[in-house]
């Protein structure tokens, strides 16, 4: 399996607009963090994408990605949700719909916001075309199959709002989070790869701090831990230097293999 990390920004992206700290004007590389978004991709080349943030036109052309299965969506707000017109260029190749996968509550809003792609009674014009997607909505606990992807949807808090983590076989995807249940880490335990949000070193009310994600990776027990989600407050390199052993901060662009 091989995991690429689209995004790994806060929903302000790092530069944030319109600051002009040390961490926004750095010319490491990894330190330019693009809304989050992650590519799967199995071993038999079977390609699901969580989340389409605003610059996933840029993502995919960056990763250079083509051709995606699936769409699994964690939640419905607009830094994970709002790239989904570029899906076009996706769907304009395939035979049928492109399935769209997450929380129920996620994809009625979709539906709603985006309702050119879901309503099957809206048709582009001749010679134009639209992203063409099709809903399923999953629950917590329940496995859905991408192909040969079995995904596991693992509920976690995140405001009011409504939020899936994913087990992928040997991964753990988990973005805005502010708290795992005993549930959601006996669902993410064994996992060799964890993926995991971290916004402050402070409390968040949304959000797990960056503490208490080198927590939750401690209670899941993956080999390596990768942070996402994260924001300007820290330089790349000097919170790589901090972090205990098997967990990093990951960067755009970074692609891993997980046996």
């Amino acid at each position: 399996m091989k995991l690429t990390f689209l995004g790994t920004g806060t929903s302000f992206g790092v530069p944030k607009l319109g600051c002009h700290c040390a961490v926004c004007r750095s010319p490491d590389p990894r330190d330019k963090r693009t809304r989050v978004g992650a590519l799967v991709e199995s071993a038999r080349g079977t390609r699901l994408l969580i989340d389409t943030p605003p610059e996933l036109r840029m993502q995919l052309i960056a990763a250079g990605i083509d051709r995606i299965d699936a769409v699994a969506f964690t939640h419905q707000h607009a830094d994970h949700t709002h790239g989904i017109d570029d899906l076009r260029a996706i769907t304009v190749s395939r035979e049928g719909p492109l399935p769209i996968y997450g929380p129920a509550e996620t994809l009625r809003e979709l539906a709603v916001k985006f309702r050119y792609i879901f309503d099957d009674t809206i048709r582009p014009l001749p010679g134009t075309s639209k992203p063409e997607g099709k809903a399923h909505p999953v629950e917590p606990g329940t496995p859905f199959r991408v192909a040969d992807l079995e995904v596991i949807p693992v509920q976690v808090p995140h405001g009011d709002v409504t939020v899936f983590a994913y087990r992928i076989g040997p991964l753990a995807y988990v973005t805005d989070a502010k708290s795992l249940s005993p549930e959601a880490i006996r669902l993410l335990s064994g996992a060799r790869v964890l993926v995991i949000n971290a916004l402050f070193r402070t409390e968040h009310p949304t959000h797990l701090s960056i503490p208490e994600a080198v927590d939750a990776a401690r209670a899941i027990g993956a080999e390596r831990t990768y942070l996402t989600h994260l924001t300007h407050d820290n330089f790349h390199a000097d919170l790589e230097a901090e972090l205990p052993r098997g967990i990093a901060p990951a960067f755009d662009g970074l692609t891993i293999r997980i046996d």
